[in-house]
């Protein structure tokens, strides 16, 4: 479970407060973070993964409260457990598709062994992005970019997926197949599903939804 208590947060000089009593997100579940632009749900996702640490209270990725873990351990354990797909994609530009999917698993010490290369190209075939498995991420699309760094993000088989607008820059039919892969991995894996989206088609899609303007007032 995903379990957030108590949690507050402001930014130095500012006067944007985020303040969340409690939310919890079950083994396998998904749920949609919705608002305006500037109300914070990227903010919130930062916390929920560790990226920020809040002023007060705990957020819990199962057993682990991120708070009681240090910049390392924090860092290390997002490595193992955590899948990110940020709205900027973070990808690096002078490493093939084939390299920035696999970065967890170099960046993790063990590097990549036969069957995590296999379910790398998996997922790239699923996602339509194999046929650039040697290009450079520089050289591709932002729709083709998007789609590796969803691809980046499952190759490790994560507990906890949080994705920042991971559908923003596709088309319908590719966002379907997004949505699906997204979906069917969720149910697969018993993994927990955070999506931060504006785009109301998706909404039906999550039977939990939580409106990062009831956090802020």
């Amino acid at each position: 479970m995903i379990s957030i208590t108590d949690l507050h947060f402001a930014y130095p000089g500012s006067s944007f407060r985020l303040r969340v009593e409690s939310l919890n997100v079950a083994t396998g579940q998904s749920l949609a973070l919705l608002g305006p632009s500037g109300v914070g749900k990227t903010t919130l996702l930062r916390l929920m993964t560790g990226l920020l640490q809040p002023s007060s209270g705990q957020v819990k990725l199962g057993d682990t409260s991120l708070g009681a873990l240090d910049e390392t351990a924090r860092r290390a354990f997002r490595l193992k457990e955590v899948g990110l797909v940020f709205q900027d994609f973070a990808l690096l530009d002078y490493l093939t598709v084939e390299e920035n999917i696999l970065l967890p698993q170099r960046f993790h010490g063990k590097g990549p062994n036969a069957a995590s290369i296999q379910q790398a190209r998996l997922l790239a075939e699923r996602l339509e992005i194999e046929k650039h498995w040697q290009k450079l991420a520089g050289q591709l699309s932002q729709g083709e970019r998007q789609r590796v760094a969803i691809a980046r993000a499952l190759a490790h088989r994560p507990r906890y997926l949080f994705t920042d607008e991971p559908t923003a820059s596709l088309d319908a039919t590719r966002r379907g197949v997004v949505m699906d892969l997204l979906r069917d991995y969720t149910q697969e894996n018993e993994a927990s599903l955070i999506m931060v989206t504006h785009d109301t088609e998706l909404i039906p899609l999550f039977p939990f939804h939580a409106r990062v303007e009831d956090f802020t007032k």
